[in-house]
């Protein structure tokens, strides 16, 4: 029947649903908006209230997505990018283990995606009542490869505009 992956993909997805409204708006005891663009500022994510609501949004949808299995493969992508920027710009540098900041948390909520993609959302989805519930390993890695891309561009952004702000004598103090 399904009922495994549909409660893994209830829990993953309320997981990075949680986690975005805390980044869009401040549920969950999170800063909302304003506190995530400080957070994205901090990182030299430049322009910080773009990539704030990029985060949040790609969080906050991307879980909905795989908490439906809807597009399971472009909500993968989506949350492995928001992710794949926590491990670059916070989490990479803190080890493995989630108790020093490390990846841990972020590598297993991308895992948990990456194998709802792969074997696919089953039958208790809307991928499935549009007739794919299986996505199969090239979809999976296909949007584990998109997330990583798009976080890579983002950061890249991010990095030549507080260059530019910086040259130009903007830059956030």
């Amino acid at each position: 029947m399904g009922i495994g992956k549909l409660l893994l993909r209830i829990v993953l997805g309320t997981v990075f649903v949680a986690h975005g409204t805390q980044k869009l708006f401040g549920w969950f005891g999170g800063g909302g908006l304003e506190g995530t663009e400080k957070m994205v500022a901090a990182q030299r994510m430049n322009p910080p209230r773009r990539n704030a609501l990029a985060v949040a949004l790609a969080e906050t949808l991307g879980g909905v997505g795989i908490a439906l299995g809807a597009a399971t493969p472009v909500a993968t992508a989506a949350v492995t990018a928001a992710m794949a920027t926590a491990f670059t710009k916070v989490h990479g540098k803190n080890g493995f283990f989630n108790s020093n900041r490390g990846y841990e948390f972020n590598l297993t909520l991308v895992a948990g995606a990456a194998a709802v993609t792969i074997d696919g959302p089953g039958p208790l989805s809307v991928d499935a009542v549009a007739g794919k519930s299986r996505w199969g390993l090239f979809a999976g890695l296909a949007a584990l490869g998109a997330g990583w891309l798009a976080s890579s561009f983002a950061i890249e952004l991010g990095e030549l505009e507080t260059q530019r702000l910086e040259a130009s004598g903007k830059a956030a103090g």
